[in-house]
């Protein structure tokens, strides 16, 4: 029964919100397709924490839609115990670079006060289920090996049934309940996508394509005007006030 209700009513539960809330929030609000980007507050933690975050998780999302668009072949690599060593290493260190990289964000979300004061609960609640997907999928990587196989042979078959819409959970039911949280985690996140800032993985600036382009003209005198340059350090000041203001 809780099967059921885990990996068949909630995938598609989540999947519908996905698609009809992110369908009526563009149509509604088009503008609000942002991530709404806090690095005007704050850049320095920022870059920390993104970069290894977008390698780590891009590289962890491509992994798991190779496998799940071909399997056979997938297993057909794994044959020879090198190239499935040399897989296997290659996933854990994206997940690895995604649990570092969300680490980072939360802790710079916490200890920022700026930041703190813009962060909703919906940005907390993406924040905490990208952190336990993470963890789950680093675990799973470390103590339930070869992953790349059993995703290929035993979820993957799966996942189609869904989306055949002949949902067939007998390959998910003996699975370790590790994985299985990893599974309905994903899709939780799936279900919360279109009401958080996640939106902007999905909004590509086609229109810039045919758009007219725009001509910017500067009517201010930049070089009179307060804050257009950065401010020199305090050592700067010193170098360029010379030898004298040092003996002073």
């Amino acid at each position: 029964m809780m099967d059921n209700l885990f990996f068949i009513v909630l995938p598609y539960v989540a999947v519908t919100l996905f698609v009809v809330v992110s369908i009526y929030r563009y149509v509604t609000d088009k503008f609000s397709y942002s991530s709404l980007s806090s690095q005007l507050l704050e850049s320095d933690e920022l870059f920390y924490g993104v970069v290894p975050w977008h390698i780590g998780i891009i590289g962890a999302l491509a992994g798991h839609l190779i496998g799940f668009l071909f399997p056979k072949e997938v297993l057909w690599f794994n044959g020879v115990p090198l190239r499935l060593y040399i897989l296997e290493t290659t996933g854990l260190v994206f997940g690895l670079l995604a649990l570092v990289g969300i680490v980072a964000l939360m802790w710079r979300r916490i200890t920022t006060p700026r930041i703190r004061s813009v962060t909703s609960v919906i940005d907390t609640i993406v924040l905490v289920l990208l952190f336990a997907q993470v963890v789950l999928g680093v675990y799973t990587a470390l103590f339930y090996r070869w992953g790349s196989s059993w995703f290929a042979a035993s979820a993957v078959p799966y996942l189609r049934s869904l989306f055949l819409l002949q949902p067939d959970v007998e390959m998910i039911k003996p699975m370790p309940h590790i994985i299985k949280t990893h599974i309905i985690n994903a899709f939780l996140i799936v279900a919360i996508f279109p009401f958080s800032r996640l939106v902007h993985m999905v909004s590509l600036p086609v229109e810039y394509l045919w758009r007219p382009y725009q001509v910017v003209i500067w009517n201010w005198n930049r070089k009179k005007i307060r804050g257009q340059y950065p401010t020199p350090r305090p050592s700067e000041k010193s170098d360029a006030n010379g030898p004298a203001s040092i003996l002073r």
